[in-house]
């Protein structure tokens, strides 16, 4: 029986490639898409909006830290497809002592690229995944050499407190691929700040995301109160946080970012 190793070091063994997959991560969700798995997909969270197709018709289990075992049941997958960081950990550990649960861990764009070739090995993929991961690093390497000034840049992803990405995330790694600096780079996770450190820590660029929380400019109005001087953007979260097959659009949304700075 072939075991299979994730990103927590967790082992699954399969005895057959599967052929009833739910997914409870919205950016792996659409990498499976990609992947070609559209008949063996049967189940995602209401947050998997990508492809519109599956979102209206595959059968949706509850949320991303709001699982419904009873829907999962029913389906009787015969694997999960989870992540650390989107999932509740006590649910995974509960849907875990039932099914074959693969848990992704991504905080960086090779952790992305390994996650697609482990994920197109396990459902018998690979050579869509390499091609996949092959057009993905490309392009980032492209990118790499457009990198302007690294400007002092604080990514906003909550309001009401305000909250940023700091250095140990996915987002943080994506912020280095543009070229540039996170002024919150030495705080972990999404810390809640105050305006005033932005002026602090002599912010130059502001970037709010359409994720999580939907920014609009009248937040820039807000924040540009205690931060004159500085740019402001509004982006899509997306393209900074989804990073299964989604990556094959950032580097052009970077580069259309770097180019309007």
């Amino acid at each position: 029986m072939p075991a299979f190793t994730d990103q927590l070091n967790r082992t699954i063994s399969l005895d057959h490639l599967p052929r009833r997959i739910i997914s409870l991560v919205p950016s792996q969700t659409q990498l499976l898409h990609a992947l070609g798995l559209e008949e063996e997909v049967i189940g995602v969270t209401r947050f998997c909006v990508h492809p519109d197709s599956w979102f209206r018709k595959k059968t949706r289990v509850g949320g991303t830290k709001d699982i419904r075992s009873d829907i999962i049941q029913s389906l009787q997958p015969d694997l999960i497809i989870a992540n650390k960081e989107e999932n509740q950990q006590h649910q995974i550990e509960a849907l875990a002592a039932n099914y074959p649960v693969w848990v992704s861990d991504v905080a960086t764009l090779e952790d992305a690229l390994a996650m697609i070739n482990a994920l197109g090995t396990l459902t018998g993929k690979m050579q869509e995944a390499l091609s996949l991961t092959d057009r993905i690093g490309r392009q980032f390497q492209e990118l790499a050499l457009l990198h302007p000034r690294p400007l002092r840049t604080a990514y906003f992803i909550w309001r009401d407190p305000w909250m940023v990405a700091g250095g140990d995330t996915f987002i943080h790694h994506m912020l280095q691929q543009c070229g540039l600096s996170n002024i919150f780079a030495g705080e972990n996770r999404y810390p809640a700040i105050t305006l005033d450190e932005l002026a602090d820590r002599r912010c130059e660029l502001v970037l709010l995301s359409s994720e999580p929380y939907p920014f609009r400019d009248k937040h820039i109005a807000e924040i540009r109160e205690v931060l004159p001087a500085a740019r402001f953007r509004l982006v899509d979260g997306e393209m900074f946080s989804w990073y299964g097959s989604r990556l094959l659009e950032s580097p052009a949304c970077f580069r259309q970012l770097l180019d309007s700075l």
